[in-house]
């Protein structure tokens, strides 16, 4: 059985900033950009918590939730030189580490003797060389998998360490509420709620057909979740699934006509970043709608290459979605799995050696 840690930086952004000036720990943070460019709040400290401010919370909402919140411009080089300097020390215990953004990663100690095969010592000694090394406080999770693994690091914080070990698995997850499952979103959750599913224990008693019916193909992860079932490796090598560009406009574009302005500028960043990419094979490409009242749309389509006249398409079928002023646009595409990338190049190879 595997040992999973998972290991997240408390409010980063906000630690960062804290730990830079200390005057701040105690005074409502958020970072974010400006009410007046009708930004979003990347994440908050605790204190801002407090007052129901969350990350992905527009700016403006969380200002008339807590007037006196003190709001700081990002500063991603800064946020990356501290997430570097953290992912050096989980190398240090592991090589087996799959960073999910700057302030999480998950790390599979199986294989690890220190500590005497300890997982938990190997968590609290993360804890306290990122602390000592960077001045930043991490909760750290450590489970059989990783789904109970990121589960159990938000589940003590902030500055938690909770362990599941295999023998309390079972009762763990047989207790544990639904909407705390991965990729239950308070759509799904509301759904569960009205179908009497509000723990585990309940989604086991449902049939996996009923599931299946309900959910779709969600249907089954969800019961495998419900039954602790999650077979994933730890990822070395994440493998980029797309590329993209969006623009959170300062003024919302009124007319259909003013967001296919808007779309040239966001293409031909789109086809800089890719070629910084190194020119991917494409699979699909896609275009991408926030309207004013916060819903968002996305329209697809296939490619073998980029057809800028397409993204224009796209956006014609996703506007009439919602014939509304726009207040976001991005473009982007999805690229063709690394896998089927080798396969293709196998059967160009064998195909040159036929003639």
């Amino acid at each position: 059985m595997r040992k999973i840690l998972h290991a997240d930086c408390d409010c980063f952004y906000a630690a960062v900033e804290m730990r830079d000036d200390p005057s701040l720990a105690n005074t409502p943070l958020a970072i974010g950009g400006s009410a007046e460019r009708r930004g979003v709040i990347a994440t908050c400290n605790y204190p801002a918590r407090q007052f129901g401010v969350h990350s992905a919370m527009p700016t403006a909402r969380a200002l008339r939730l807590c007037p006196e919140l003190k709001l700081l411009p990002p500063d991603f080089n800064k946020y990356r030189d501290v997430s570097q300097q953290i992912q050096a020390i989980f190398h240090e215990l592991t090589p087996l580490v799959e960073p999910l953004s700057l302030d999480e990663a998950y790390l599979d100690v199986t294989e690890v003797t220190r500590f005497r095969g300890s997982a938990t010592w190997m968590a609290r000694w993360l804890k306290d060389e990122a602390l000592a090394r960077t001045g930043i406080v991490i909760s750290v999770g450590v489970a059989p998998n990783k789904f109970l693994a990121k589960i159990a690091s938000d589940w003590d914080k902030p500055d938690g360490l909770f362990v599941i070990p295999p023998t309390e698995m079972e009762s763990f997850i047989t207790d544990l509420p639904v909407r705390k499952l991965h990729g239950v979103g308070p759509a799904t959750a509301n759904k569960l709620d009205t179908l009497g599913i509000a723990s585990c224990a309940d989604l086991r008693a449902q049939p996996m057909d009923k599931l299946l019916d309900q959910f779709g193909k969600f249907g089954r992860r969800l019961h495998e979740l419900a039954h602790g079932i999650d077979d994933r490796p730890v990822n070395v090598s994440r493998e980029r699934k797309s590329v993209s560009v969006e623009n959170t406009y300062d003024r919302d574009l009124p007319h259909l006509s003013d967001c296919h302005e808007a779309l040239e500028p966001l293409i031909e960043k789109l086809h800089d970043r890719i070629a910084r990419h190194g020119d991917p094979a494409i699979a699909k490409q896609f275009v991408k709608v926030r309207f004013d009242d916060f819903s968002s749309t996305t329209q697809e389509t296939g490619a073998r290459g980029i057809i800028d006249a397409r993204f224009h398409e796209l956006l014609e079928s996703a506007w009439r979605r919602g014939e509304r002023p726009v207040r976001l646009l991005g473009v982007g595409v999805r690229l063709v799995p690394e896998q089927e990338q080798r396969q293709l190049g196998l059967f160009d190879a064998d195909e040159s050696t036929t003639h």
